[in-house]
């Protein structure tokens, strides 16, 4: 047997209230799944069947839709109600997802994407990154490799202090760095902290960057991973998100 509504909504409430009114007009709880009785001859048959209309998504949203629209209906004291006005939800493929714009925020809505940068007009695809300067925390230097990588039109929040995970390479005695100039001449390898942050607004833009990028991707983790040489994904594959 059902729950009373007593169970979810206390005698003589506005929830209450509200329930009479509406099952009233509905004649069933879930309109999206047609009309139901519990306490009638059939209350046994309350599963949808497979094949019927009422299991396919876009019947449940439409018929979502018209029962949050109230036009029409009468309240308790029988006074008209208001219709109220409601946004049907847009599709969750997009555009950008049709063409496979991989610079666009907008496809793989339900994934999480993550910006990767190509290092050169030949060099490899990897994430914004950049030497610390001096004292800089990890925290402060992500906030600066976003806007030098990425520009300033991109509004961003750097979660928390402490690194998602960190990797280290060698270069070896052969591969030292033998550059004369610069912070990077002489270093005997790499160590890589991931930082966690979300972008509110905006886009990436290179045209100005001080990094060196060439290109770049919002990508899920499955697309990065087709992307990266087997090192740097080994790094990373287990800080990314599945969704």
């Amino acid at each position: 047997m059902p729950f009373s509504r007593y169970f979810y909504y206390q005698k003589g409430t506005p929830g209450d209230v509200e329930w009479k009114r509406r099952i009233r007009e509905r004649l069933t709880p879930a309109r999206d799944i047609g009309v139901y009785n519990a306490y009638a001859k059939e209350g046994w048959n309350d599963e949808v069947l497979v094949g019927a209309q009422e299991s396919e998504p876009e019947v449940q949203v439409e018929a979502l839709l018209r029962d949050a629209e109230l036009e029409g209906l009468k309240g308790e004291e029988g006074e008209e109600v208001k219709k109220q006005e409601v946004e049907k939800p847009m599709p969750r493929v997009t555009e950008a997802d049709r063409v496979g714009d991989t610079k666009s925020l907008d496809r793989l809505l339900q994934r999480t994407l993550y910006l990767v940068v190509r290092e050169g007009e030949e060099g490899r695809w990897w994430f914004p990154n950049d030497l610390l300067v001096g004292k800089e925390s990890l925290h402060t230097a992500a906030e600066r490799i976003i806007v030098q990588a990425g520009g300033v039109n991109m509004n961003t929040w750097v979660v928390g202090n402490i690194p998602l995970g960190h990797h280290i390479h060698n270069y070896g005695v052969t591969a030292e760095n033998k550059k004369d100039d610069g912070p990077a001449a002489g270093m005997k390898g790499e160590k890589f902290f991931f930082m966690k942050g979300r972008i509110m607004a905006g886009q990436a833009n290179l045209t100005d960057n001080k990094l060196g990028l060439a290109d770049f991707q919002w990508l899920a983790k499955d697309e990065i991973q087709k992307i990266l040489t087997p090192r740097d994904w080994n790094a990373v594959k287990h800080i990314l998100a599945e969704r």
